[in-house]
């Protein structure tokens, strides 16, 4: 019986680096994204096309409203986008426990496909301040 592997996959470097590990272990890859308000849809654009590039079995785009929950800059359109600098504080664009959130629909689909194994990209070299991207969490 072929594993199976669920992959929280933004269409970003991280997750298709992840895509990439998963496959090479001899996984049978399952996608999952998620359009959660943000103001742009690029990286989803980039999911789609990857994800069908690189074969994954099935892949989802999960509709979300975190927008309406928090007051993040990636989905509230009355704030702006603002150039990273690293301060040591969370910055404006944090969208609280986005990626349990994730983690969590994720392992939904998993236990659904019958498998015990999730990717997640959650880059701590290139953590911006988000604690949910953090060697802790």
């Amino acid at each position: 019986m072929q594993r199976k592997a669920v992959i929280l996959f933004s269409g970003g470097l991280d997750s298709t680096t992840c895509l990439a590990i998963a496959q090479s272990q001899g996984f049978d890859c399952y996608a999952i994204s998620f359009n959660y308000g943000q103001k742009h849809v690029y990286e989803l654009d980039a999911a789609k096309r990857i994800a069908t590039k690189m074969g994954v079995k099935e892949h989802k785009i999960v509709n979300l409203g975190l927008g309406t929950l928090t007051n993040s800059a990636l989905t509230d359109n009355n704030l702006s986008i603002p150039d990273f600098k690293k301060s040591g504080e969370i910055p404006t664009t944090y969208i609280p426990a986005r990626n349990l959130v994730f983690l969590s629909i994720a392992l939904s689909w998993a236990e659904g496909l019958g498998s015990k194994d999730i990717f997640i990209g959650a880059n701590q070299v290139d953590y911006s301040g988000y604690p949910d991207c953090h060697r802790l969490f």
